[in-house]
């Protein structure tokens, strides 16, 4: 257990390190395999591209987050369970709506092509 006088400094920066090497393997998988459908155009609709190598990157980035949140929280002098009671949920929710934007964003990719995403050509 962490008292005041010794925070988990080593969890805050493991889990920002944990978070920061996911998402850059995440932001790969994603452009890769968005790659591979655009220049293949198969049947399979992009949001196939959701792939359990991109959720395995996907679940790195939420642990980050996740250990981040609670070793953050228990920097600030929160007891060590309340700090995970609080940063799990949040994670999660986070992470449930993250990925369901990611789908919509995918669909609406396949359906418009690239202009689709081009938040320039709104105004």
């Amino acid at each position: 257990m962490y008292y005041l006088a010794d925070p988990p400094y080593f969890l805050f920066l493991a889990g920002l390190l944990i978070g920061m090497t996911s998402g850059a393997a995440f932001e790969g998988t994603l452009k890769q395999s968005v790659q591979v459908w655009a220049k293949h155009r198969t049947t399979a609709n992009l949001a196939a591209v959701r792939s359990f190598k991109l959720f395995f990157c996907f679940l790195g980035i939420c642990l980050g987050i996740a250990l981040f949140l609670a070793a953050g929280l228990q920097i600030f002098g929160f007891p060590a369970e309340l700090s995970y009671v609080i940063a799990l949920p949040l994670t999660l929710l986070t992470a449930a709506l993250v990925w369901g934007q990611l789908g919509k964003i995918l669909l609406q990719l396949e359906r418009g092509g690239s202009q689709a995403l081009d938040l320039d050509s709104l105004s």
